[in-house]
């Protein structure tokens, strides 16, 4: 399976493009950087694990660089960026990892 994410600007009502992403392991102790992409038209990373790199039980984190989207819409948000960590138990399923994001705040939740 895989790990995908998507993030809504809930305070314009629309999906938050050209976001940088960035995917991360825990392993012994530290992060190791899986994938970097950038969300597409619709604020989406339909694929952030490779699909060379198996879903294997752990930790991860998605780090969202959110100052590079506040900047480009000329917004001022509290938040440079966005930090998800989660831990992946079935490595039969699939994690979508969505952002509810504004300027002031954000939300996140496990997706289908």
């Amino acid at each position: 399976m895989g790990i995908s994410t998507h993030i809504l600007d809930t305070s314009l009502g629309r999906p938050a493009a050209e976001v940088p992403v960035t995917l991360a392991f825990m392993a012994n102790g530290s992060w190791s950087r899986i994938n970097e992409a950038v969300t597409d038209a619709d604020g989406r990373c339909k694929h952030l694990l490779p699909a060379t790199q198996p879903l294997q039980p752990g930790i991860y984190r998605v780090h969202f660089e959110t100052a590079a989207y506040f900047e480009r819409n000329r917004l001022e948000g509290l938040y440079p960026y966005v930090e998800i960590i989660f831990k992946v138990s079935d490595k039969e399923q699939h994690y979508h990892i969505p952002l509810l994001l504004t300027a002031n705040g954000y939300t996140t939740y496990r997706g289908s």
